[in-house]
């Protein structure tokens, strides 16, 4: 599904740009109370981000809480100077769900077509991390390194009639203050590799507990649905259909990444699109039973980005 053309690099921006929203203009910043336990919560009941609108620079650790009915997860997309919400909700969002509704319609060749409309400045587009998906009810604890700036959180699974959630409210400004967070680095007992070349790596043999993990991308390309490689952790049930999971979790089939999810798994969290060279952190409490690590790009598993390990007692 890759367009062999300028237009593909500009797709990868748009696409990993489709985040949370705040129709609140009251500004809201992390306080050292609030941070107390060196954590920034994120709140998901609808199709919105409870956050800070500031948060400090350095290494933050960031507990999403997708309290909502619909699966999520939160991006931090690093847009070009001078671009907001407002401009993705102008620019973007209107040209993703007119190209998703032909691609719904089996019109895929005039679908993405429509993402030529895309503006030139969405080719300047960085993904800078974020957590991986998340079920509903489930928390998720990320960390990563964030940079003084102006920036966009969005999440972009779809509803069952193929709209974005960016298109539903899911698009949020924060700003990242020259202030030092203070926090040190993560700690990780299990350590991934994601690259083109060598796909997921890491040590399979993990037993029940509490694990910090520790994502490390060796590289970063654009796949052909248009973005990125990232870690998501999904625990599965006896029953869970490998196949239909490997095609939901490319958004550009057009029942990929839409609401309901697929039955019999649980996403869990992960570490979202970042750059070559950076390593992300995330949390996850594991039970016996069976897990998968994927990425969300197309055909996951013949690029080695689908990885199915067993957790003992």
């Amino acid at each position: 599904m890759r367009m062999i053309s300028s237009l593909s690099i500009l797709l990868i921006g748009v696409l990993i740009s489709c985040k949370g929203k705040s129709d609140e203009p009251k500004e809201q910043t992390a306080t050292a109370d609030e941070k107390k336990d060196n954590v920034i919560e994120i709140v998901t009941e609808d199709m919105d981000f409870q956050m800070p609108d500031t948060i400090p620079s350095g290494w933050n650790t960031f507990r999403y809480k997708n309290l909502s009915p619909q699966t999520h997860f939160f991006l931090v997309d690093k847009y070009p100077e001078g671009k907001t919400t407002k401009d993705a909700e102008e620019f973007v969002m209107p040209v993703f769900d007119d190209a998703m509704k032909l691609i719904m319609e089996g019109k895929s060749e005039e679908g993405f077509t429509e993402f030529s409309k895309l503006p030139d400045w969405f080719g300047e587009v960085v993904f800078v991390g974020g957590s991986g998906l998340l079920s509903p009810g489930q928390v998720g604890e990320t960390s990563f390194h964030l940079k003084p700036g102006e920036y966009i959180v969005e999440c972009y699974v779809k509803m069952s009639n193929g709209v974005f959630h960016t298109s539903m409210g899911m698009t949020k400004d924060l700003v990242v203050s020259p202030t030092d967070s203070g926090n040190e680095q993560p700690a990780a007992d299990t350590k991934i590799s994601i690259s083109t070349t060598d796909g997921i790596v890491f040590n399979d043999s993990i037993s029940s507990g509490e694990h910090t993990f520790s994502v490390y991308y060796k590289d970063q390309t654009v796949h052909e649905n248009f973005v990125g490689h990232d870690v998501n952790l999904v625990r599965l049930a006896k029953n869970a259909n490998l196949n239909e999971l490997e095609n939901w979790m490319n958004w550009a089939n057009p029942e990929g990444l839409m609401e309901p999810a697929p039955k019999a798994v649980t996403f869990i969290g992960g570490v979202n699109d970042m750059p070559e060279g950076n390593t992300g952190y995330f949390k996850a409490k594991l039970t016996p039973g069976n897990y998968m690590l994927i990425s969300e790009v197309p055909d996951a598993s013949s690029k080695n980005l689908m990885k199915i390990f067993e957790v003992s007692e």
